[in-house]
């Protein structure tokens, strides 16, 4: 099984992902992969079961895996790719459209959708005056939502640079922040705010 989840509201595509997953799944980083390691990770058998339940996140942001996921449509793993931005016009899309369930997961109109946006921007030269526009809408923002906007800037940013290392470093170190908001018991505007910090020196 295969299922492709998109969209920008993380909260709500996480609890469908648990729904079918199970608390207990493999995450992988899309953009981490190689074409050599799609057959272990949708072919290759677990030491403890038959059947793997694995979640992988921006699959389709990295070009040369995303063509190949064709060949592994028979996969006997339940898999979930988690796609922020979804390419309808690309050809790999048209060839698996009919074959595969794809659900958009969208977010609820924000007012501050643009100053959202300007923050993104302003950290990735200056942290210390993106957190502090950060602060203005901190109260009215869900912090993993807020985070899965920052994503859909840094796949587009990335999009445009595919080969550019800080392009994927930021991406990377999202992927890293909205994992730790499931999993640590650290406040998540924190952890959001160490990102907004550390943006502008990534490369």
């Amino acid at each position: 099984m295969i299922k492709v989840f998109y969209g920008e509201n993380r909260t709500e595509a996480t609890k469908s992902i648990k729904a079918l997953l199970g608390e207990d799944y493999e995450v992988v980083e899309g953009l981490d992969l190689t074409p050599d390691d799609l057959p272990s990770l949708f072919q290759g058998l677990s030491l403890f079961a038959e059947t793997r339940n694995i979640l992988i996140r921006d699959f389709t942001a990295n070009k040369p895996v995303y063509e190949q996921l064709p060949r592994f449509l028979n996969t006997p793993h339940n898999i979930i790719l988690f796609e922020t931005k979804l390419d309808k016009r690309s050809a790999t899309y048209k060839a698996v459209k009919d074959q595969l369930e794809f659900k958009e997961f969208a977010l609820p109109p924000s007012r501050n959708l643009n100053l959202i946006f300007d923050i993104f921007k302003t950290a990735k030269k200056d942290g210390a005056k993106a957190v502090a526009m950060l602060s203005q809408i901190k109260t009215e923002e869900d912090p993993i939502m807020f985070t899965g906007l920052l994503v859909s800037q840094a796949i587009k940013d990335f999009a445009a640079r595919p080969t550019g290392a800080r392009e994927q470093r930021v991406l990377k170190e999202l992927a890293a922040t909205d994992l730790a908001m499931k999993s640590a018991k650290v406040e998540p505007w924190l952890l959001v705010e160490s990102f907004l910090l550390r943006m502008s020196s990534l490369s």
